[in-house]
């Protein structure tokens, strides 16, 4: 007898979209069919969409921020959050700070982690101080231990990496069958102009997108995917704001150069006007790269729809505003410069995918899939255990009504922040129902389960 049976929806993969019922047993998929035999429990999906559970590889929670500055999610809100916005896995980054090993990095994450998390999380590693042991034997002896995805800054003074250490980093990499993300912004073009703009006494939040322009994006990519060039390793170019990084990216791989794609929810949705707002409410939309320009959301839109994009995650790195310990504490109110970067966005990320892109025809249902489970689980060593409905999987399901109408309202979300930058934002489309491995988490919308829930995941080297 199944556990489980999911009957009468429509079951969406990246290939396929079918009619056809789940049976599931324990935490997986064990049958795929018509008029399944009866389960102990039953879900009716008619008229509802069933698709893997969404997966956000570009998560920032309980993350070291400076002096006096809290992030508003720990692990167990910002699993809640992702939970309740359609996700089941979600792969958070572990900082290591400066003169600190993985290994100790490791240990303090994962003890934040524990017991805390309603989805399944997995840390990628951010890379701040590449020492020969870094490189020569924890990199190896990590990757070995299932984490195997690093990542690397080209901006933020004390946590930026020069070339000559990203090379360094990406020839570990090669080496131990690492996959590297790379933030591509130039520190030392951001620096100048952070200057320019004091001298000239321009410190409001729109200052914020004028010192980090398009151009200081664009270079910082083109060298990054040099340098991976020259190293021949694939990477990741995170979070991309701009056609022009996408043009890069896209000539990159005319020549040769395994290269995938990222963007986010604030670069379809917002722009830097979002940080002009009146007083200083522009703090709220303070994130790195900024937001751009109406040509810059059209372009990263084509950048879905056309393939230059291979993933859709949401960059969340939620602060408070009003609060001494967020966007607004005391050098924060007095300048760009001290306004922690970062947004709320993993709960409304896969609503605003459905809703601007399949319900407004941008993209299908199988590249929504794809965009936010499928090829993240592909990438980062999660497939086919997540990312698909098929027999052997892993029972990460969410069910979706597409006709139900919602507006983003920041007191209906789960996360930490005390906003959401898409406030009153209308979505067509809602997951309804989440289910982690069998257990039903989300039902009807209703929370259903207790933190300790999710588990620790250990990934397979990437499938790129």
């Amino acid at each position: 007898m199944f556990d489980l049976v999911i009957r009468n929806g429509t079951v969406v993969t990246a290939s396929d979209v079918t009619q056809c019922d789940i049976g599931i047993r324990g935490e997986r998929i064990v049958m795929l069919g018509e008029s399944l035999p009866a389960g102990r429990d039953e879900i009716d999906a008619a008229g509802l969409y069933v698709m893997p559970g969404g997966i956000d590889s570009h998560v920032h929670l309980a993350q070291p921020s400076g002096d006096g500055i809290v992030m508003a999610d720990g692990f167990e809100s910002g699993t809640r959050s992702a939970l309740m916005g359609g996700n089941t896995t979600v792969l958070p980054f572990c900082l290591q700070q400066k003169g600190q090993t993985l290994r100790e990095a490791l240990t303090a994450y994962h003890a934040l982690a524990e017991g805390n998390c309603l989805t399944d999380v997995s840390f990628h590693l951010i890379i701040t101080d590449p020492t020969a042991g870094v490189l020569g034997q924890e990199i190896p002896a990590l990757v070995e231990d299932g984490y195997t995805s690093l990542k690397v800054f080209m901006t933020y003074e004390g946590m930026r990496l020069h070339d000559n250490e990203i090379l360094a980093t990406l020839d570990a990499a090669r080496t131990s069958g690492a996959l590297v993300m790379v933030h591509c912004e130039n520190e030392d073009a951001i620096r100048f102009l952070i200057g320019k703009h004091e001298e000239a006494g321009d410190v409001s939040p729109l200052a914020h997108a004028t010192t980090r322009p398009v151009a200081a994006e664009r270079e910082a990519t083109h060298r990054a995917l040099s340098l991976a060039e020259i190293v021949d390793v694939p990477i990741v170019i995170v979070h991309v704001s701009n056609r022009e990084a996408m043009e890069e990216i896209d000539r990159a791989r005319k020549r040769g150069v395994k290269v995938f794609g990222e963007t986010c929810p604030q670069y379809l949705m917002l722009t830097a006007d979002d940080l002009d707002r009146e007083g200083w409410e522009g703090a709220k939309f303070v994130c790195s790269p900024p937001p751009r320009d109406e040509a810059s959301k059209a372009a990263c839109w084509q950048g879905l729809e056309q393939g230059i994009f291979d993933l859709y995650s949401s960059d969340h790195c939620p602060f408070r505003f009003d609060d001494p310990a967020g966007k607004l504490n005391d050098k924060g109110k007095t300048s760009f410069r001290w306004i922690p970067n970062g947004i709320p966005g993993v709960e409304t990320r896969l609503p605003i995918l459905f809703s601007e892109g399949v319900m407004k025809g941008r993209i299908d249902l199988s590249r929504f899939v794809a965009l936010t489970s499928t090829n993240h689980a592909k990438l980062y060593g999660l497939y086919p255990r997540k990312g698909t409905i098929a027999v052997g999987s892993d029972a990460d399901v969410t069910l979706w009504d597409p006709k139900a109408h919602r507006t983003i309202h920041n007191a209906d979300l789960h996360h930490g922040a005390d906003y959401t930058p898409y406030e009153g934002l209308e979505v067509q489309g809602w997951p309804v129902s989440v289910i982690l491995r069998g257990r039903v988490m989300v039902k009807d919308g209703v929370l259903a389960a207790d933190p300790g829930s999710g588990t620790y995941l250990r990934r397979k080297r990437s499938r790129s």
